[in-house]
């Protein structure tokens, strides 16, 4: 990637399972008034708004614990690659008015009921008292720029994913969490009574210069693709933390490895973006490499 003069700020963060408070997944809100000298972008693909289910759920049994860990990743990730495909929605429309019903909400809705069944399943396979999760469906959308909530790990947190907060108002503030205003960080998420819980994957959030208004879509739809990577490499995470496999060096070569090539090039398509306009284009090189937390 070339490289820029612009100062970038690398913040550290969790991930799906991770540091509590709220945190946030899409939107993306470029740069807050007055931060950094900044002025405030705000051209954003709207988010899909659904339910949390974590702070919903009563204390989850030991034996269950890895299992609902898995399920909650689950649907980080579904909400992840839905406002992935939002954002390319408003760089490219597709479809007539029900577009959005049809194709991203109903489906969406049919996924979080499979995975709702099963945590409530987990409960019920150990005797422990099946939660009513039924409710947790459904979703919808939030307004342009507003951050996805999701659930989140089971520990206290910190702040935004990538971004300012996240990508957008707090969440990727890893984006999509935090308490931040940009987004793609893996940002505090709620706090949970979940034990167990599997590592996630800990990633710099992506703090930006102010977008131009004519790189913003194409901008918004890569730190979305940031914060799906994040959620599926959480996701994976938690299912090795129920059936490990490979020998010490697993985690390095599977997840670890492959994770930092596509942060690569989804950094490296944010540069050409601003690079495309004529803006000065920031050096993100830093920012592919992850840890776990």
């Amino acid at each position: 990637m070339a490289r820029g003069t612009r100062k970038t700020a690398v913040l550290k963060l969790g991930g799906v399972g991770a540091l509590a408070a709220l945190l946030f997944a899409g939107g993306l809100q470029l740069a807050s008034a007055g931060e950094n000298g900044r002025p405030a972008t705000t051209t954003a693909a709207q988010t899909v708004n659904c339910p949390t289910v974590r702070d919903k759920l009563p204390a989850v049994p030991a034996a269950a614990a890895a299992q609902v860990e898995r399920e909650l990743a689950n649907l980080d990730q579904e909400i992840a690659r839905q406002n992935e495909r939002l954002a390319r929605q408003a760089v490219r429309p597709e479809g007539g008015p029900n577009f959005v019903d049809n194709a991203i909400l109903g489906p969406l809705r049919n996924k979080r009921i499979a995975v709702l069944d099963r945590i409530e399943i987990a409960f019920n396979r150990i005797g422990a008292q099946r939660p009513d999760l039924d409710a947790l469906a459904a979703c919808s959308l939030n307004a342009p720029g507003v951050p996805s909530a999701v659930n989140g790990g089971a520990t206290q947190g910190g702040d935004g994913r990538n971004g300012a907060g996240q990508n957008g108002a707090g969440q990727n503030g890893n984006g999509q969490g935090g308490n931040g205003q940009g987004g793609n960080g893996n940002a505090g998420r709620q706090d949970g009574n979940a034990g167990g819980a599997a590592r996630t994957v800990d990633c710099p959030r992506v703090d930006l210069p102010a977008v131009p208004a004519a790189a913003a879509a194409q901008v918004q739809a890569e730190l979305a693709t940031l914060d799906k990577q994040i959620a599926e490499a959480d996701a994976r995470l938690a299912r090795l933390a129920v059936r490990p496999e490979g020998g010490p060096a697993f985690i390095d070569n599977a997840i670890l490895g492959p994770l930092r090539s596509k942060r690569v090039a989804a950094l490296d398509r944010i540069e050409i973006a601003f690079n495309r306009v004529g803006a000065q284009r920031p050096d993100l090189d830093a920012l592919a490499t992850c840890g776990l937390n």
